[in-house]
């Protein structure tokens, strides 16, 4: 048996520390453009934190709120933005672990968008740029935001 399990491949795909540092310089080169200053987190599907970055002029709580957002898209599956409709349509579902009613937490699929991957989140800003910020990090390591249909 020890063998077999041994011989095993491992074949489930997932989020590599160079994916997750490309998603940060993406969302970095993104936030300079646009004079922005953002923290930003990149969690894998278990909501292990795999890279995080704070920009100049960020405090210690905007690093923490990026982190929940992250984290938040790591457990759901979906964006942060969909969690404000959901907890409007079913009130008892921000009392549900990880959920974070704030834009800015985006999921992160493969590059052909099968797979889920983890999930990124930026704070710091307004939410909206927040969630443009994460988009645009996952967009320039070459992945996708939406499950491919």
């Amino acid at each position: 048996m020890a063998a077999l399990l041994m011989a095993t491949p491992v074949s489930a795909q997932t989020l590599t520390a160079e994916q997750a540092d490309s998603i940060v310089k993406g969302c970095a080169a993104h936030a300079r453009a646009k004079s922005q200053s953002h923290a930003v987190a990149v969690v894998d599907t278990g909501g292990q934190l795999v890279a995080a970055w704070r920009m100049d002029g960020n405090g210690f709580g905007s690093m923490e709120f990026s982190l929940e957002k992250a984290r938040a898209v790591a457990a759901w599956g979906f964006p942060t933005s969909g969690m404000v409709d959901a907890v409007k349509g079913t009130p008892g579902f921000a009392d549900a672990p990880f959920v974070v009613a704030v834009p800015g937490g985006i999921p992160v699929f493969s590059a052909d968008g099968r797979t889920r991957l983890g999930g990124v989140g930026a704070s710091g800003e307004a939410p909206a740029d927040d969630a443009a910020c994460a988009s645009a990090g996952i967009a320039a390591a070459g992945l996708k935001s939406e499950r491919a249909r």
